[in-house]
């Protein structure tokens, strides 16, 4: 497929023009994420390549996760720049989290520039079996609640 956008000569000379420094100061534009359900809980994984570990922050609080990082610039004056193209600044997503998930037994790891947040179902949301009595035998008959996706 070929993307054309007659613009972006244009775009990138303007940027060239309005900014003092030589290197580039371009801010991310997003944080690529994927999001998927694996039995009793979600995966929110996170490419954050490049990122100082110590710099990841997630949050939870009045139901949304947020999290944030950064990548900082090379700070190296004497660098005489041939390509610049690589985004730094700070990275920042925020989810709203459902009823039906554990706040306090989120986890996260991040390895080899991909951060992934494990989010555990609450107890009350997880399907369970519920026994229905029946008639004035009191016949029990299983029945078995259903996730609706």
């Amino acid at each position: 497929m070929l993307r054309f956008d007659p613009f972006s000569d244009f775009d990138a000379l303007t940027r060239g023009l309005l900014t003092s420094q030589t290197g580039s100061n371009r801010a991310p534009r997003f944080m690529p994420m994927d999001l998927c359900k694996i039995d009793d809980h979600y995966v929110l994984t996170a490419d954050l390549p490049g990122v100082d570990p110590g710099s990841i922050d997630i949050n939870v609080d009045n139901g949304n996760l947020t999290i944030s990082a950064q990548r900082t610039a090379r700070s190296d004056d004497s660098v005489q720049w041939l390509a610049n193209e690589r985004f730094f600044g700070s990275y920042r997503r925020q989810l709203s989290l459902g009823e039906g998930v554990d706040p306090d037994r989120i986890s996260a790891t991040y390895e080899n520039g991909v951060l992934t947040v494990t989010i555990p179902m609450a107890e009350r949301a997880k399907p369970r079996k519920i026994e229905v009595a029946h008639g004035a035998d009191q016949k029990r008959i299983s029945a078995t609640t259903v996730e609706a996706d």
